[in-house]
């Protein structure tokens, strides 16, 4: 087992009121509050990569600037001034090389930063040599307020040639770039997190698509959908159909285990349920639910897994008839973010935030900090729905943006992939001409795409399978989805 470096301890940070229902606001441009998390209200003891973050020595090495940006030390702080006239965000590049990065292991870029004038900036992890792949990229806003910037990611790579990079160019005037506290972080020890103590992700025998190939090996089609999609990962959904909760979570994610492969699953089973649409139903109660959550998550235990919450609970908050629900809403998926996150700890656990033209970026950021996203890996998005990964992943970056900006943290996020290979037609109910996305991977981007919908399962008696009911399997859906017709 490694020994840390560099051992940071989180403290706990009060949750923020519920946020009304209603059109998005401003993206507001505040500092992150005094004391608070740049990750997660867990503690954690976490092992730093880069070398002279802090610049209490005064010298800027081993960190290295280009043609374009002149570095020194000024009050303790990293200045870099930029020249005039870049053309690119990479013309004007300041960074740190060397670095060890491993595939499938978690990582904290955490930086505190300001600037003499309003900028957009870019840090990246990347490879030092071509072509430079980055395992993150992302943009943030410098102005002359100082702000703390936590970007969470994990590696797509395994290199002894890593890099974080500061990518300021792209401008025509100059400007002063003031960066300290710079952490590139990752968990101590020999693994991080369920990908990394797993072998890949848990192919369900027993899905409804795979029950129905081996139940109808006779028909036509069987080979096709067990081909297809009966023998890729995908999830498995839990409510109010399971009789015995603890029972049937524990047996899925013990056989995941024994395979040595990682499970993913979904908690759906909140009072109130899709609003009483198709998939209407939920626990009779919030005690009920608090129970049911909370056996939920004992029964993974310490084993390795994925779960999303609550699809559509976040977004559909509007549909409630008052306040009172949907506090009392948001006050349960809170509930199963804390039981996830402290009788769960080998699982990473993303809250569904709906969908990239569902409700606006800033308005999900705040419900989600409602919902206790910050007690947890991330957010969900697309689930059940067919919109495309660079649709979505921009979405996710919005929601990201709009979090740091209010409460000074960023979230992984996870995109369902099961049904957007060919787009969406603006409907979301066994569409027509809908196909089968990219299976289940890390990185692409997001931290993972998935597949949680499970491909050929009715939305509900609608759209192409008119008497199918939510939830039933279909081999004409199935067989359409693989053709895209």
């Amino acid at each position: 087992m490694c020994t840390p470096r560099f051992v940071r301890r989180l403290s706990f940070v009060p949750l923020l009121a519920l946020v009304a229902c209603g059109p998005s606001a401003p993206v507001s441009a505040e500092p992150a509050a005094a004391g608070a998390p740049a990750l997660t209200a867990q503690e954690a003891a976490l092992t730093e990569l880069l070398t002279n973050g802090t610049f209490n020595s005064g010298a800027v090495a081993p960190w290295w600037s280009n043609a374009s940006t002149q570095s020194s030390v000024e009050s303790g702080r990293w200045r870099v001034d930029v020249a005039a006239n870049t053309a690119n965000p990479w013309d004007a590049i300041v960074g740190q090389s060397g670095l060890t990065l491993t595939a499938g292991k978690t990582y904290t870029l955490a930086f505190t930063a300001t600037a003499t004038a309003t900028i957009t900036a870019r840090a990246t992890v990347q490879q030092e040599v071509a072509p430079y792949t980055a395992t993150l990229t992302q943009a943030f806003t410098l102005d002359g307020t100082s702000r703390r910037f936590s970007f969470p990611f994990t590696s797509s790579f395994s290199s002894g040639q890593g890099q974080v990079t500061f990518q300021l160019g792209g401008r025509a005037s100059a400007v002063t770039v003031r960066l300290d506290d710079i952490s590139l972080t990752t968990e101590s020890g020999t693994g991080s997190g369920p990908v990394a103590m797993t072998s890949g992700f848990y192919v369900d025998p027993n899905s409804n698509p795979a029950v129905w190939a081996r139940n109808n090996s006779g028909d036509g089609r069987a080979a096709r959908i067990n081909a297809s999609i009966a023998s890729k990962p995908m999830a498995r959904w839990f409510g109010n159909w399971n009789s015995d909760i603890t029972q049937a979570v524990s047996s899925f994610v013990a056989a995941a285990d024994a395979a040595d492969k990682l499970p993913v699953l979904v908690a759906y089973n909140i009072p109130g349920r899709d609003c009483g649409s198709h998939s209407s139903g939920g626990a009779g109660s919030a005690e009920a639910y608090r129970a049911w959550i909370g056996a939920f998550a004992a029964a993974i235990g310490d084993r390795p897994a994925v779960v999303i919450v609550e699809p559509d609970g976040v977004a559909q908050l509007d549909c409630l008839p008052n306040d009172t629900e949907r506090a009392t809403r948001l006050s349960l998926i809170r509930y199963a973010s804390e039981q996830l996150r402290d009788r769960a700890p080998n699982t990473w656990t993303y809250l569904d935030g709906g969908n990239a033209r569902w409700i606006g970026a800033d308005t999900m950021a705040q419900r989600l900090e409602s919902a206790g996203v910050r007690n947890v890996r991330g957010f969900s998005l697309n689930v059940s729905n067919f919109y495309p990964t660079a649709e979505t992943h921009t979405y996710g970056d919005a929601v990201n943006a709009a979090l740091s900006s209010r409460y000074g943290y960023t979230r992984q996020f996870v995109v369902d992939t099961s049904r957007n290979g060919n787009g969406s037609n603006g409907e979301w109910c066994n569409p027509a001409g809908r196909k089968l996305g990219v299976p289940s991977q890390t990185g692409g981007g997001a931290e993972l795409l998935l597949w949680v919908k499970t491909p050929g399962d009715s939305d509900g008696s609608c759209g192409i399978a008119p008497g199918t009911p939510a939830g039933q399997f279909s081999p004409d859906l199935a067989n359409r989805l693989i053709d895209g017709t």
